[in-house]
């Protein structure tokens, strides 16, 4: 069970529309994300980083 949940308004998606669970997840730890170029919105993992 999670100790909380946090709500952003976009997740990080590539251009097909598929969503970057690992750069996410790097980014919920305080890792890094690794290669970003296909990133399509990369202010959604700035939003992330501000609601860890």
């Amino acid at each position: 069970m999670p100790e909380a949940i946090k709500f952003v308004r976009e997740l990080p998606k590539t251009r097909n529309a598929k969503i970057l669970r690992r750069a996410i997840r790097a980014v919920a730890v305080g890792q890094e994300p690794g290669d970003l170029s296909n990133l399509e919105n990369p202010q959604a993992l700035e939003e992330i980083a501000r609601a860890v």
